[in-house]
């Protein structure tokens, strides 16, 4: 059963017995609720995009894992095809669904531990490859959505894990049992958590002798005793409880992301795939993070062009499309969103097989694409600010224009070119609202400076990856100096 539809999604989480405190209260059934609802939609998506025939062949591939045809999100890249497929595929679910579709951590996460695995084995002796090979081979079998977990709350930035006051703070083996370990803390930011079947845990940073504790990566399933999610609010999260979609923004679709916390929760041996090699934790970080910084040179560019194309609309809405600044404004937001995405074909395009026959992407090309995500999308949300105009902020909602006394004023006074309807204007412009100061921004701009890492963590990989030493022996030849 490698590929499921939508609906066959959905249902399978249905079947998971978890629950989640959303806005103060334990929820039961979370999938249900209001919040959650869209971005459920969003991870649907991804499943009936491999069935759908406009996509189906980006979406489907030949896994040499398990030896079925797989949904591309649960692949294990084998070429630097695959890192430019992967790409592709991602900018079509951004267009598509205008936001988050929350599959690519997992997917990212997979390729790195397939390949850390494989070097930790070489030295170590350790059995952590073939495990996971068997894991993922399973995963891929029954398309599952697997979130990728690394990042701690780490408490005070200016301390080790082990200097913290509590050791909670960054997660943590804290029991050692038969047959498997006790873990303990937490996981912030995680996208998509409420979405998925698995949990894949990784440490969040390069660990160092004494931290063996902290060097944990693992699987959970989501519904493991001990789990408990909280959900993240979004700004102007709770229009989407509201019965009218209108101020949604986003009517269909939205992301998600949730504190999950580990209470002393057991793992198995045949799910653990790294414990206490601090001396793999780093390598570990650095290829997911280089894996998911490539991601967006995917994803952010497709939720770009539902912006640039809402932008246009509303340019036309408004009557203003010929004029020239507006074009010139419409052309820079493009060229900003196609340099995204240049980045990201780039460093997909330059990967190289690892020694476990796996593609990783070009680091240093990786973490150029990323810094460049961390700027690039504000300032084509700038752009579709200035050219959508002030009602952006101040537009009445829908109860104004479904009430009968308010809603022929709104009908006169929104009235802009005749050849097109208030309420679809008004529909346009709660969708910009959603992408640039909305619920929709936090996946599109807040997602874009700190998902994969803030900016300073690219600077210091381009630093340590731009090779200075041969660009300054280039130049010594060039002019020889000795």
């Amino acid at each position: 059963m490698a590929l499921k539809t939508g609906d066959q999604y959905l249902a399978s989480l249905d079947s998971l017995n978890i629950s989640a405190h959303i806005l103060g209260r334990k929820t039961e059934r979370p999938g249900e609720h209001g919040l959650v609802a869209p971005s459920r939609q969003a991870v649907a998506f991804t499943f009936d995009a491999a069935h759908a025939p406009e996509s189906k062949d980006l979406f489907r591939v030949v896994s040499p894992l398990c030896q079925e045809e797989v949904n591309r999100f649960t692949h294990l890249h084998q070429s630097q095809a695959d890192l430019v497929n992967k790409i592709k595929m991602q900018r079509h679910c951004g267009a598509m669904t205008g936001c988050c579709f929350q599959r690519c951590v997992g997917m990212d996460a997979a390729n790195a531990v397939y390949s850390t695995t494989f070097d930790c084995d070489q030295r170590h002796g350790t059995s952590y490859h073939s495990r996971f090979r068997d894991y993922w081979a399973w995963v891929q079998r029954e398309d599952l959505v697997v979130d990728g977990a690394m990042t701690d709350p780490k408490g005070d930035r200016g301390k080790r894990p082990k200097d913290q006051l509590d050791p909670d703070l960054f997660l943590r083996v804290k029991e050692r049992r038969a047959g498997g370990v006790v873990i303990s803390g937490a996981k912030l930011h995680q996208t998509g958590m409420l979405n998925s079947h698995e949990i894949l845990v990784m440490p969040t940073m390069a660990m160092r002798e004494g931290e063996q504790a902290w060097a944990i990566c693992c699987a959970v399933p989501v519904d493991s005793l001990g789990v408990r999610y909280i959900y993240g609010r979004q700004t102007s999260d709770t229009r989407k409880l509201e019965a009218d979609r209108l101020d949604v923004g986003n009517p269909v679709y939205g992301g998600q992301e949730v504190m999950t916390v580990f209470e002393d929760v057991f793992v198995p041996n045949e799910r653990i795939f790294l414990d206490g090699e601090v001396d793999f934790s780093g390598s570990l970080v650095e290829r997911f993070a280089s894996y998911h910084r490539q991601s967006y040179g995917g994803c952010k560019v497709g939720v770009g062009d539902v912006l640039i194309g809402a932008t246009a609309l509303i340019a036309a809405m408004n009557g203003v499309a010929k004029a020239g600044h507006i074009r010139e404004k419409l052309i820079e937001m493009n060229h900003l969103n196609e340099t995204l995405f240049a980045c990201g074909l780039a460093c997909s395009y330059q990967g190289q097989a690892t020694p476990a026959g796996n593609y990783l992407v070009d680091l240093l090309l990786a973490n150029v694409c990323k810094l460049n995500v961390t700027r690039l999308p504000y300032e084509i949300a700038r752009l579709a600010t200035d050219v959508a105009g002030g009602l952006l902020g101040t537009l009445p909602s829908a109860a104004d224009l479904n009430d009968p006394e308010t809603r022929p004023y709104l009908l006169k006074y929104l009235a802009a070119n005749p050849g097109h309807q208030v309420v679809d204007r008004m529909k346009v412009l709660r969708l910009i609202e959603n992408l640039t100061a909305g619920a929709g921004a936090v996946g599109y701009l807040i997602e874009s400076m700190h998902g994969a890492g803030p900016p300073a963590a690219q600077r210091i990989m381009i630093e340590r990856q731009a090779n200075m030493e041969a660009k300054m022996g280039a130049v010594k030849s060039l002019l020889s100096i000795a």
